[in-house]
């Protein structure tokens, strides 16, 4: 049994050739993995902000909240919001007197889809006031007067 030891390469050139195959780090799936999450939150970010949708309805003058105060919108399948949270109108005057317990100024804002009928909106206005509140705001959409006299 010969043995030759020129067929067997020495330890030093084999770490020189490991080392040099480690030294470049391939970018290109992190930086495809970065565009596919950056398309993804472009996509997703502008649904998460959409509100309520309601058609409110239009007036000449611009009505929008100019002092601080609670937002109560009511949608045309008359489901009443609070912010966020979604509110039984039964449960609606005393959600309101909770509200304004310990505030001086009793400010709403009331803002209803147009489709609703004249007589919900009576209503609700109707428990605003049972419940103490002092100021009510009613929140249109101005109209375009470009628009109108194109018509």
């Amino acid at each position: 049994m010969a043995l030759s030891t020129q067929s067997l390469p020495s330890a030093s050139s084999r770490r020189r050739q490991v080392g040099t195959h480690l030294s470049e780090i391939n970018v290109t799936p992190f930086i495809d993995v970065m565009l596919v999450l950056l398309v993804i939150f472009m996509v997703t970010a502008p649904m998460m902000q959409s509100g309520i949708g309601i058609n409110l309805p239009q007036a000449e003058t611009d009505t929008k909240p100019a002092e601080e105060g609670l937002t109560l919108t009511v949608t045309k399948d008359q489901y009443v919001h609070i912010g966020d949270s979604t509110i039984n109108i039964n449960l609606l005057e005393r959600r309101l007197v909770e509200y304004f317990a310990n505030r001086t100024k009793k400010v709403l804002y009331l803002q209803a889809d147009e489709s609703l009928p004249y007589g919900v909106v009576v209503r609700i206005m109707d428990i605003t006031k049972k419940a103490g509140v002092e100021i009510l705001g009613i929140i249109t959409e101005p109209i375009d007067v470009i628009k109108d006299k194109r018509k």
